[in-house]
């Protein structure tokens, strides 16, 4: 099992495939294109297969395909099918993806071995989804989650990202969009991880206020009484309706305690923590002929040092330098 220095078991890697992206959320990418990362910096599906074969070796069962946007990368299913032969002992593939361009290659990521999807979702209404993300495609979405669900790539996760002022108006719409269309719908607090430095604690949304929300138009029930290493609280309908309510709140509730995550960047820095102002060079590590067991002691080292906590709520934090697009979600 691959432990940190709190002896959290460390079971779940986020893999980013490109920091690159066509939407420009607000909470992202707000003032445009940043500098990309140089294509030689960028990992090959050849690396990140032989990486991800040694993470698994060391314990990783769940491996997440993010971003920027991954469907950007051009041939992902070619990377799906190299981390399928992972399995059994890699038990789960998943992708994070904005859903602009997923139905054209759904099958053939399917085929090769996808087991779960999850789609970014702010707004159900036009203007909104446009003014969130500077692109007018929430047709094409909706699209990719009904085709998602047609071909079995169940369950479905959507998540939002919640701003007051900007989409708080629509927490009921989002939850009444899961449960027409037999979806988990994750509600996000807007977190510090913009390109532009600009947020502000006052447009956080607790967790507590979101679900206060949705349970005083469609009443909620508990799913499980602990997240155990999720990063959710989950909930299912009263009433018996399809579709699931999650709430993550890592500003108000923070599940550090739990956390069994690492991310792998899209340039081969390996990051502990989302807030993390720190990044450790994998990709040198690998490029320099180190052999498996050389890169396996690096990352165990690299784990040891996973910080026991995000630092958001204290005076001193400072923000990541590098947006979530160039982290990976």
């Amino acid at each position: 099992m691959l432990r940190d220095g709190y002896n959290r078991t460390i079971r779940d890697l986020r893999v980013s495939l490109t920091d690159r992206c066509n939407f420009r959320c607000f909470y992202c990418l707000p003032h445009g294109e940043p500098a990309w990362a140089k294509k030689e910096t960028l990992l090959t599906f050849e690396e990140i297969a032989k990486l991800a074969d040694i993470f698994v070796s060391l314990g990783i069962e769940k491996l997440r395909l993010t971003g920027g946007e991954p469907l950007i990368r051009r041939d992902v299913p070619v990377l799906v099918q190299k981390l399928a032969a992972l399995k059994p002992q890699l038990a789960e593939i998943a992708l994070t993806t904005n859903g602009f361009d997923f139905v054209r290659h759904a099958d053939a990521l399917m085929d090769a071995g996808l087991d779960r999807v999850t789609f970014s979702l702010d707004s159900v209404r036009r203007d909104r989804f446009e003014e969130i993300t500077g692109v007018d495609a929430l047709e094409r979405v909706v699209e990719s989650i009904k085709y998602a669900k047609q071909i079995g790539l169940d369950p479905i996760k959507i998540n939002a990202v919640i701003v007051r002022g900007r989409n708080d108006d629509e927490i009921v719409d989002l939850a009444r969009f899961a449960r027409e269309h037999g979806v988990a719908f994750r509600y996000i607090e807007y977190m510090p991880l913009d390109s532009g430095h600009g947020w502000d604690r006052s447009q956080v949304v607790s967790g507590r206020e979101i679900r206060d929300a949705i349970d005083a138009e469609f009443p909620l029930v508990l799913k499980e009484t602990s997240r155990g290493s999720g990063t959710s609280w989950r909930y299912v309908f009263a009433d018996g309706s399809p579709g699931e309510i999650g709430i993550i709140a890592p500003v108000t509730e923070m599940f550090c305690g739990q956390c069994s995550r690492i991310r792998l960047t899209a340039d081969g820095q390996i990051r502990t923590c989302l807030f993390s102002n720190r990044e450790h060079d994998l990709r040198g590590v690998l490029r320099s002929g180190a052999t498996d067991n050389e890169i396996a002691d690096f990352i165990r080292s690299v784990v040891l040092e996973k910080e026991p906590r995000h630092f958001i709520n204290d005076p001193a934090f400072s923000q990541p330098e590098r947006t979530m697009s160039f982290i990976g979600g």
